[in-house]
């Protein structure tokens, strides 16, 4: 049947998992850090996602698509597919979950490892555009939750760059903007890209890859993606 639907622009989507939050009816998930529409039949074309997209990424078209299954759509939400309780507004990354470590609390103390942080400020939004630490660095952006998650994170991936984090998710706004003029405006020798495994996170690994193709740099770069219990999970 001809009907209103929504389309999703992939190429403007950053990834940040709003409007799969605002589909109260699941028709909307993330797929390799991009929002698709899964369910043709559970989108009512109500259209709750559109203001939530930050992007401007989702729209209206009318076009052949199954009708609005209403029944589907409940039976999804009272069943097997219904989001877990635990995931406010069906968002994988807000999962509640406890993790296990044998023997961490049997173990030795260990000395107090040192900072290796340094520059200031860290967050994406708050550092100067042309600071001078940037010129010559290796440069680091990394997800808010990758340095509580994985606990060499200092060793790892601080030490010897320069720091920027941020969160897609709770930022207002895009990074790319700010990380494109980083990139263009200074001598920046490798761009290493810390995320976590969640969907939403997907936003700022997007973010970062677009900056530096609009920067006309060419670096050396690379993505890491940590799991929510602590492993590096493409090293």
């Amino acid at each position: 049947m001809l009907r209103r639907i929504i389309a999703i622009d992939e190429e403007k989507c950053n990834g940040c998992g709003l409007c799969a939050e605002a589909c109260h009816e699941g028709a909307i998930g993330m797929v390799d850090g991009k929002a698709r529409l899964l369910r043709e039949d559970y989108c009512d074309g109500l259209g709750d996602c559109l203001p939530a997209c930050p992007v401007n990424a989702i729209r209206f078209e009318e076009r052949e698509a199954p009708a609005y299954d209403a029944q589907a759509v409940k039976a999804a939400q009272a069943g097997e597919n219904r989001p877990d309780a635990s995931l406010p507004c069906g968002c994988p990354g807000t999962r509640s979950q406890r993790i296990s470590r044998p023997g961490v609390e049997e173990a030795e103390p260990a000395a107090a490892p040192e900072s290796q942080l340094s520059q200031w400020p860290v967050q994406i939004k708050l550092a100067p555009v042309n600071a001078p630490y940037f010129d010559g660095a290796d440069l680091l952006v990394a997800a808010d939750c990758t340095a509580y998650a994985y606990g060499n994170f200092h060793r790892r991936f601080i030490k010897n760059r320069i720091t920027l984090i941020g969160c897609p998710k709770l930022d207002e706004g895009d990074y790319t903007e700010k990380l494109t003029a980083i990139l263009s405006q200074n001598e920046i020798r490798s761009l290493t890209i810390v995320r976590m495994e969640v969907p939403c996170c997907g936003g700022l690994e997007q973010a970062a890859k677009t900056a530096l193709q609009r920067s006309g740099r060419f670096i050396p770069w690379q993505v890491y993606t940590i799991s929510t219990d602590g492993r590096i999970l493409n090293d």
